[in-house]
């Protein structure tokens, strides 16, 4: 076997071959998942989504029919990699410790029970991806759109429906969740760590 043969071997198995729409449109919802995390909604442009998913704008807008569209796609794409970390988590169900709380574990997580404190600890490590963290950021303030708003807060509350079902909880605990990751977006966002003084005074009730 000659050397340019065992190159040919070795090679991408998708070398030469017509991704289907359904790949393409995977590929091109991953494009914008990037693109949208760093420009928003108004901020980002079609073109630059079809330049880095490597497909014209002509196509891209024949698998989505507007921008709109497109976003909501990779807004999606946001939500269901949150939902699939808790289904993960849930069914690995461990109890935690402050170890496993890298900004300190939250004043009332220890009455959480095993299942939703689980579901915290895959959260936190979610948001080590900044593009999911900030692609998240930007379909809430993309809301002002009716069409934007109303996709958002259904897949918010299918989160929050789909948490209640892994967890058993409601009521007190289920907001107490929901409140802590909301609380986790900001101090993600803004690098607040465990030694700042406001982030002791919201988990340790103002001890430092």
């Amino acid at each position: 076997m000659t050397p340019a043969a065992s190159t040919t071997r070795t090679a991408d198995p998708r070398a030469g071959q017509r991704l289907t729409a359904d790949e393409r449109r995977a590929e091109i919802v991953e494009a914008a998942v990037k693109a949208f995390a760093k420009g928003g909604f108004d901020g980002t442009s079609t073109d630059d989504i079809a330049r880095i998913a490597g497909v014209s704008q002509p196509y891209l807008f024949r698998l989505f029919g507007t921008k709109r569209d497109l976003f909501l796609a990779a807004v999606g794409r946001c939500f269901d990699r949150i939902g699939e970390a808790f289904d993960v988590a849930a069914a690995q169900e461990a109890a935690l410790g402050p170890d496993d709380f890298p900004l300190g574990m939250p004043a009332n997580a220890q009455h959480y029970p095993p299942v939703l404190q689980s579901m915290g600890h895959a959260y936190k490590e979610l948001l080590r991806d900044r593009t999911l963290l900030h692609l998240q950021l930007h379909a809430f303030a993309a809301c002002g759109d009716p069409e934007v708003r109303g996709y958002v807060r259904d897949r918010f509350a299918g989160l929050v429906e789909r948490v209640a079902a892994l967890s058993g909880t409601d009521g007190d605990a289920l907001r107490g969740f929901f409140a802590e990751g909301m609380l986790l977006n900001v101090a993600s966002a803004t690098e607040m760590t465990a030694g700042h003084p406001t982030w002791a005074l919201l988990c340790d009730g103002g001890s430092a």
